[in-house]
């Protein structure tokens, strides 16, 4: 099993200041966030990306992408190319953080670019509701 999924992680998003609900603290990975369930691992995706939209002015799969993955850690180009092919949405097409049909296919690109395996549909909408709650 993969380390995100392993801590319910699916974005494999590191530890920081923010605190998202459903997190677990302390988390026990010295680098990345622990959720309680998957589903609260995705919540925390939608808010994340949200945020990159709301706060940053991030509006397409390659900004946020770029941020979530850096070049510094990542290859953000291929991670790119990668959700923009599971999503069919262009790299340069401004996406609408609060629309499911965008960002439920958008966080389970990025759930399989980050843990190798196709995202859990049930949990991405279970995470999807506790986002929108």
């Amino acid at each position: 099993m993969s380390r995100g999924l392993a801590n319910n992680n699916p974005g494999n998003i590191r530890r920081s200041k923010v605190r998202y609900k459903g997190e677990v603290q302390p988390s026990r990975d010295p680098s990345f966030k622990q959720f309680e369930s998957p589903a609260w691992g995705y919540r925390a995706v939608f808010m994340l990306l949200h945020t990159y939209r709301v706060r940053h002015g991030l509006r397409t799969i390659r900004e946020m992408i770029s941020r979530w993955a850096p070049p510094s850690e990542n290859h953000t180009e291929a991670y790119i190319r990668a959700v923009a092919a599971d999503t069919g949405i262009g790299p340069d097409e401004a996406l609408d953080t609060l629309d499911p049909a965008t960002m439920v296919p958008v966080a389970a690109a990025i759930s399989r670019v980050e843990n190798g395996t196709v995202a859990n549909p049930d949990e991405i909408r279970r995470g999807w509701e506790l986002f929108t709650t």
